[in-house]
């Protein structure tokens, strides 16, 4: 077991998740099968780049990182990610944590 390569130092699992049930999120890069894809071939085209899907499940990997289930709409899969590959879909999701000007003098 001491020959897992943790690709980052960081562990997500001392906060909560980034993304909450049912967020709209958006994919950053492309996602391929890597053999753990039930009914796809290695190598076949899971997710696009920019494709849109909701958040259905959140779980954990490695005791490290959160992973979200997401269920693209486009392409109908549903695919575990890693926070840094996606993003909000919609802009105002993404500006919940910022203080109001009122909040700022307090």
């Amino acid at each position: 077991m001491s020959n897992i390569v943790r690709d980052s130092e960081v562990n997500e699992l001392v906060g909560q998740p980034h993304f909450n049930y049912g967020a709209k999120v958006r994919a950053k890069r492309l996602v391929r099968n890597d053999g753990t894809y039930a009914g796809k071939e290695i190598g076949d085209l899971l997710v696009k780049k920019g494709e849109v899907g909701y958040v259905v499940t959140i779980g954990t990997f490695l005791q490290q990182f959160y992973i979200y289930g997401v269920e693209f709409l486009d392409s109908g899969n549903r695919v575990g990610m890693k926070r840094r590959e996606l993003e909000w879909a919609d802009a105002s999701a993404d500006d919940e944590d910022i203080p109001l000007p009122q909040e700022l003098d307090a």
